[in-house]
């Protein structure tokens, strides 16, 4: 009975052993529940405190896209919108079906203009709205703080989006919008040249400086220009309705415009002998070659005609009124981008050199897009007399041999065999 008796205690005393045990167990498991529980609302609290995924930011701000988004919509881009025609034209430089196709053309290019949901499956932003922000950037020279405001986007989205929207135009557009002229585009300013008493005349050229707020300091001297400004060179070509044909930008601000016509493509076609033949008549003298109108610090070469600085005679400064009012084709040129994309007329802000060259082209791409939308080249035109007796100027796509065939040129390339052909053409122009 003793022993009975002692088992039973040994296994009452193992009973509450194991309760004392499975209460401590438990009080333990509440206490590093609590724990837990405190760490993760420290946690929680701590990343509230924080910007993006980034420790020690700010959280990131609520700018209520959606419902931006919306107003925007109901402001241009529905049938019965609060702004007419007018008002979209006068805010993004371009009617409404322009501006639907360049960016259908790009959505389909680039997917980051696309709507999509982020990886917690909440929509972003609309094509419209980054459309939006690129735009006011270009038109208004605004700064991505500024274009918040209007966008409700982030100054890194709204940098990244001009990129691409740069990006986008440059690689979709280029072919068709900064091409050479082709046969028919020379026969038809060729025909209003000569209407205006400047038969042969294909376009005036000049070049223009965009000041580079903040170009690095160890460029400073050599982007420096006479005034003491750090600007880019765009040398240019352009015609009576402003269509520019050709487009040279990124030499340094301290060059001339004689350097940069040395280092321009612009006489590329007709140093290969691939540049089409322009005929005319001139006082019973035959010419050969097309010319650019240009100013003073041009060469006296057979494809630039300079204006007259100072006419002495009546008959001087009849010629001179002509030839100033095509010299300034090219600055009215400059003077409408400039009006039209305000980026390019105020300083830039932006430290990239291959993107303010990209800026600057996709500009020109546009106001070419702008001028053929809505360039109305069936109006008539009243100038005054023509005092020169000219013959039609004759334009052929390519030089004619004698067997009336199309000539074929050999390719043209830079070594000790067809260099001589280079230097002859060279010389000849």
């Amino acid at each position: 009975m003793a022993d009975m008796q002692e088992v039973l205690e040994r296994q009452e005393r193992e009973t509450r052993e194991r309760m004392r045990r499975r209460a401590a167990s438990k009080r333990a498991q509440r206490e590093l529940d609590e724990q837990l529980g405190i760490a993760v609302a420290l946690l929680e609290e701590e990343i509230q405190g924080r910007r993006g995924s980034r420790e020690g930011r700010r959280p990131n701000v609520d700018r209520h896209r959606h419902s931006r988004g919306k107003n925007l919509m109901e402001d241009y881009f529905i049938p019965q919108s609060l702004y007419s025609d007018v008002h979209f034209r006068g805010r993004y430089r371009m009617q409404p079906h322009l501006f639907n196709k360049i960016m259908h053309d790009i959505c389909n290019y680039d997917e980051y203009f696309v709507q999509k949901r982020n990886c917690a499956g909440n929509l972003g932003l609309l094509p419209e709205q980054k459309f939006t922000a690129v735009i006011r950037m270009l038109a208004y020279g605004s700064s991505a703080d500024q274009v918040d405001e209007i966008a409700r986007m982030g100054k890194s989205t709204v940098l990244e989006s001009l990129v691409r929207f740069c990006d986008a135009v440059e690689t979709l557009y280029t072919r068709d919008y900064l091409r050479r002229p082709t046969p028919r585009d020379l026969q038809r300013l060729l025909q209003k040249v000569e209407s205006r008493g400047f038969p042969g005349m294909i376009g005036s050229i000049d070049c223009m400086h965009w000041q580079w707020k903040n170009c690095p300091t160890a460029w400073q001297g050599d982007y420096g220009n006479r005034k003491g400004q750090k600007s880019i060179i765009l040398e240019a070509v352009a015609s009576f309705d402003t269509w520019i044909w050709h487009a040279f930008f990124g030499v340094a601000g301290s060059q001339n415009d004689l350097n940069v016509l040395g280092q321009s493509p612009v006489f590329n076609d007709v140093l290969r002998g691939e540049a089409p033949n322009i005929t005319y008549e001139i006082n019973n003298t035959i010419y050969q070659n097309g010319y650019y109108l240009a100013d003073g610090i041009y060469p006296r070469w057979t494809t630039f005609v300079k204006t007259i600085p100072h006419p002495r005679s009546h008959k001087q400064n009849f010629f001179a009124r002509y030839q100033e009012g095509y010299r300034k084709d090219v600055e009215r040129c400059f003077g409408i981008l400039q009006a039209r994309w305000a980026i390019i007329r105020g300083a830039a802000r932006l430290f990239d050199e291959e993107v303010l060259r990209s800026i600057m082209m996709t500009c020109i791409i546009l106001h070419n897009m702008i001028v053929e939308d809505e360039y109305d080249y069936d109006a008539d035109e009243v100038y005054e007399p023509n005092p020169m007796d000219t013959a039609l100027t004759r334009i052929y796509e390519k030089p004619v041999g004698p067997n009336g065939e199309p000539v074929q040129h050999e390719p043209l390339v830079r070594d000790s065999s067809f260099m001589p052909r280079m230097i002859d053409r060279y010389t000849e122009m």
